[in-house]
């Protein structure tokens, strides 16, 4: 790696090739137009995208984010609550009352909650949620687009080409439905390009301190995307000291102190809230998902949301948010052969190897075609159970294809565009023709988006006080990773009380397992099965005991149960629980339990 480390420090040099000769106008102060295009460019495709929950800020809602979204707006909401009220953002009890939630431990992505805070006070979390993402797909893509026009080739175009793919690929769009920090990805080019600069060792201290702030920003923005990345790098350095080994052991020697003082600065930020992930109050151990690895058919399919998918073409992903491959046939097949046509580049071929790896990898422990589990294993099999690893979902592992399939067509795009130059033009157009094959049909069409539901009157007019004191809310059944409205509803009354149940990740069972949901109580299974079933379960004086003993756990102040499915069943049920009627209020029914949950017990 010694051609790319020593040469680091001169941007214009750092990862070119040998041949590219950077013009003069790189030193300008002033942007240069096609610099200013492609952020244009990249923003524009990013509201866009968006464009439909922009036009309906506060009541629009994606529509194939399922619960997610209001998830995330609670997360932003809470971040801002804690920080007017100085309170410990890693933490809240405002869901899954009494216990709360470790929000360290869940994707509440403090490094843009925290500094958005004031938009979400103002406007509102669905501002704060959409801004996010729409940041996140416009600066992922003009970060990779500045790193690869500053140090990889000397076409802004063909840069250009690399950070549409970085910033617009298919997983991104499907995260784009829920999922923020699998968008927000615009710190990890800057700390690959901080590791190259670790290996040349000329600035140890300064490149050891910047590199280890991005890895601590990077942290509070989305521990996963960092891990599946730096995988991803590491397979990409490995097969590109594997062609000058003794250079890389040279790298790595000259940045070792550097590396060390990074991770000094890293662990000095982010240990106490590492701490409080793994070993800290509703801490768990590892969330275990079961087999979700792509199906080889995934790859070769469109996403939903393209030119050339529609809803049911992504038939081989987990959910509409987590289709983490679908890079199509033609780009697959351009892949390929700019990995052959490139070969003789070491960069291509880190590159290449670098898809190829990451591609397995995502394939999960044993290998699916087209639905059929064929039984041949993979190597996702021998790594799943390693610390860290265990809990990643192996299907997004094929996002970390992503920056080295964008490097691979940044070169391949620059060396077609400098056969034109050269007068062989019939290696352009052809390039530039199945390049166009290749990624139109993945160009992102506007994500859908439907009028969310309003909350209920006892709610939007704020009568539940009459009904709270000092306890929590409880809903019939309770709020659920199935069913989360309730968390919108608490947060559109600024977080005023606490509720029973949600949705996050928090321990279950003695062993404190990860696990979607609270650690479910009697009465909330009870609840959750009559609803499902329609038939109002037997209760007997043992029931009802319980269900007292989960009312005061809760700390219950009130019932309260809105319109839903099999709802009389479900005021049936509670009834028989506590023994009495519900009061219809203001669009739902209710029960103050405050003087059952009081008593002496």
């Amino acid at each position: 790696m010694t051609d790319i480390l020593t040469d680091v420090g001169t941007p214009q040099r750092s990862l070119r090739t040998p041949t590219e000769t950077p013009g003069p106008e790189r030193s300008r102060i002033r942007p240069h137009p096609a610099d200013v295009a492609a952020v244009a460019f990249f923003v524009g495709l990013a509201v866009f995208v968006l464009v439909r929950q922009w036009k309906h800020l506060g009541t629009g809602y994606l529509v194939r984010s399922g619960q997610d979204q209001t998830m995330w707006e609670w997360f932003f909401a809470v971040a801002a609550h804690s920080v007017v009220h100085l309170e410990n953002p890693l933490s809240s009890d405002l869901q899954n009352y009494p216990l709360g939630v470790n929000l360290m431990g869940n994707t509440a992505m403090f490094g843009i909650s925290i500094p958005l805070a004031p938009v979400t006070l103002l406007f509102g979390p669905g501002v704060t949620f959409t801004l996010a993402l729409t940041l996140g797909l416009s600066g992922t893509a003009i970060a990779w687009y500045w790193l690869f026009s500053r140090h990889v080739v000397a076409s802004r175009f063909a840069a250009a080409v690399g950070g549409v793919v970085c910033g617009f690929a298919p997983a991104l769009i499907s995260h784009s439905n829920g999922h923020p920090n699998f968008v927000a990805l615009f710190l990890l080019p800057f700390i690959a390009l901080g590791v190259i600069r670790l290996g040349s060792g000329r600035r140890p201290v300064r490149d050891g301190v910047v590199l280890g702030l991005l890895i601590a920003y990077q942290i509070f923005l989305g521990e996963e995307p960092l891990l599946i990345y730096a995988l991803a790098f590491t397979v990409f350095g490995l097969a590109f000291a594997a062609t000058r080994p003794r250079a890389a052991v040279t790298s790595v020697r000259k940045g070792s102190k550097g590396f060390a003082i990074a991770g000094g600065v890293a662990l000095s930020i982010a240990a106490l809230p590492l701490w409080w992930q793994f070993f800290g109050p509703d801490s768990y151990r590892a969330l275990e998902h079961g087999p979700v690895g792509n199906d080889t058919e995934a790859f070769t399919g469109f996403p939903t949301s393209s030119l050339a998918g529609a809803p049911g073409t992504a038939e081989f992903s987990m959910n509409s948010t987590e289709e983490n491959a679908y890079f199509g046939w033609p780009l697959l097949i351009l892949l390929t052969l700019s990995g052959l046509w490139l070969w003789r580049m070491p960069l291509a071929r880190a590159a290449t190897v670098t898809v190829a790896a990451m591609g397995v990898l995502s394939l999960g422990s044993t290998l699916t075609i087209g639905g059929t589990d064929t039984g041949i294993p993979l190597p996702w099999k021998y790594v799943s159970h390693l610390p860290l690893l265990e809990s990643v979902l192996e299907s997004r592992f094929a996002m970390g294809c992503l920056p080295a399939a964008a490097l691979l067509l940044a070169l391949g795009t620059d060396r077609a565009l400098a056969s034109a130059r050269a007068g062989e033009r019939t290696i352009t157009l052809l390039w530039i023709g199945w390049l166009a094959v290749a990624l139109l049909p993945l160009a992102p069409t506007p994500l859908a988006v439907v009028q969310r539901d309003t909350a209920p009157d006892f709610f939007a007019e704020g009568t539940w006080k009459q009904y709270v004191t000092d306890g929590s809310v409880v809903t019939v059944p309770l709020p659920s990773p199935e069913n989360a409205r309730m968390l919108r509803w608490q947060t559109e009354q600024d977080l005023a009380f606490p509720i029973a149940g949600g949705y996050f990740v928090g321990p279950a069972g003695s062993d404190a397992k990860g696990k979607y949901g609270p650690d479910d109580r009697p009465t909330a299974l009870l609840l959750a099965a009559a609803q499902k079933s329609g038939q109002v379960p037997d209760i007997d004086e043992q029931t009802r005991t319980q269900a007292l003993a989960d009312l005061r756990f809760w700390n219950a102040d009130v019932l309260v149960l809105p319109h839903t499915r099999n709802d009389r069943v479900l005021r049936e049920t509670v009834r028989l629980l506590i023994g009495e009627p519900a009061t219809p209020v203001d669009g739902v029914w209710v029960w103050d339990v405050r003087a059952l949950t009081r008593e002496s017990g």
